[in-house]
């Protein structure tokens, strides 16, 4: 099957395999309003990541770990685009494959300016270095999302190499299997249009397993770890919702009427989130919260991401409200079950909320809800599809993220000293510190 052939609300951004013939094709139509805006959509990723997350991380834990919550989530976006384009971007998309691609575009080899990606539409291209770069985006961001999980006690050295290995064995084999060509979930008609499982399942469930491995902060439940600037968070969560316009409208690959669907959708889901988290708050609480409200604004963004798409604006309203209620739950009830401590709620939002979305995708792509799916839509199928999809995501990801972490704690270990974490990572990993008196 190739990209073309798809339905328009099956399809995803693929790259056709071969592209670089696709420059002598005469018939080929790139647009230079479609250029722009997949320039302009890659910014507002890269906007998400740095400064975004890492300031709503940062602003979420205490002042003596500021900066090395900064300085993992630069330099993991950092590591990991250059291993995309290293070796990344063949795995995902270089070849056709059930599981995983090849190496034939390492190096990018054979990519030049001339070269084309397939868009939504027939005939119509984009240049391949704008597909490498967007899709790098999603790449860097997706393993400094996992940074919040163990937050506080992890070795700068254990990061960097458990990022390596997690995106190696996790990141790219989900990432084919998903969206590129050949891919077995892409396949069996799987819907995500910007990454529900590839991105946020993928790295909730490598966070959780990480807290877990990692073992509480020295103090949880005893002392007071409460977030050392709202402020702070409240703009890195601006910072998300504006850039997210770019991570799920840039998605559509075209500056068409389904980038306006995604675009639309991107703006209800995480309004209707916020409504329903702080609604949630007062009844359990008796008062909303400025972190509840940006909790929500991300928690409706995540719902929302596999099915921007594909379901209509009313669609999107319920994924948002119900993402609100669920990561609320989420981040206290759940999160308690669990007994794990997962510092900045990685999962209790990332992989709660994709699993959400993920399943919400099969019911409200249906036509009858004003989704986009086609006439003979089945929602009990599409839910099935949508089930093994997020299952298959969630035993990956544990698994890699499990032997990940093991072998990493033989070879450099994973966890800071005692007298380190209580004295905080900005000086006893960076030698700095983050407010000066």
């Amino acid at each position: 099957m190739t990209h073309s052939s798809l339905p328009r609300w099956l399809a995803l951004p693929l790259l056709a395999v071969g592209s670089s013939a696709f420059a002598q094709d005469v018939a080929a139509t790139v647009d230079k309003g479609d250029v722009t805006w997949m320039m302009l959509s890659t910014l507002l990723v890269v906007m998400m990541a740095v400064p975004g997350l890492a300031l709503f991380y940062g602003g979420l834990v205490r002042t003596k770990n500021m900066l090395s919550v900064l300085m993992q989530v630069m330099v993991v976006f950092a590591l990991i685009t250059v291993l995309w384009a290293v070796y990344g971007y063949s795995l995902a998309f270089g070849s056709e494959g059930l599981i995983i691609g090849d190496f034939s575009r390492a190096f990018l080899l054979g990519i030049t300016p001339d070269s084309l990606a397939d868009t939504f539409s027939e005939g119509v291209k984009i240049p391949e270095y704008i597909f490498v770069a967007f899709q790098a985006t999603f790449a860097g961001i997706t393993c400094a999302l996992i940074v919040g999980s163990f937050a506080e006690r992890m070795k700068f050295a254990a990061v960097l190499l458990f990022s390596v290995l997690w995106f190696t064995f996790a990141y790219l084999p989900i990432a084919h299997m998903v969206w590129g060509v050949g891919g077995y979930l892409l396949d069996k008609g799987a819907l995500d249009f910007a990454g529900g499982t590839v991105v946020h399942i993928n790295a909730g469930v490598a966070g959780l397993v990480g807290a877990y491995m990692l073992g509480k902060r020295i103090g949880y439940g005893r002392e007071a770890m409460a977030p050392h600037s709202l402020t702070l968070t409240m703009v890195g969560a601006a910072l998300l919702w504006v850039g997210w316009f770019g991570f799920n409208a840039g998605s559509n690959l075209e500056a068409t009427s389904g980038a306006t669907l995604a675009f639309i959708n991107t703006l209800l889901a995480p309004a209707a989130a916020i409504l329903a988290w702080c609604i949630g708050e007062v009844v359990t609480k008796g008062k909303a919260s400025m972190l509840g409200a940006a909790s929500g604004a991300v928690a409706g963004l995540v719902g929302i991401t596999p099915a921007c798409g594909s379901v209509g604006p009313m669609g999107a309203i319920v994924i948002g409200l119900v993402c609100g209620v669920v990561c609320l739950w989420g981040v206290t009830g759940f999160k308690r079950m669990m007994g794990a401590d997962d510092s900045l709620d990685v999962f209790g939002v990332h992989g709660l909320g994709g699993i959400v979305g993920a399943i919400l995708t099969g019911v409200f792509a249906a036509p009858s809800l004003g989704g986009t799916g086609a006439d003979d839509f089945n929602i009990a199928n599409q839910v099935w599809v949508q089930a093994e999809g997020v299952l298959i995501t969630i035993v990956w990801s544990a698994v890699v993220a499990f032997l990940a972490y093991k072998l990493v704690d033989m070879v450099v270990g994973l966890r800071v000293s005692e007298d380190a974490e209580r004295e905080g990572l900005d000086i006893t990993s960076h030698g700095e510190t983050a407010y000066h008196m």
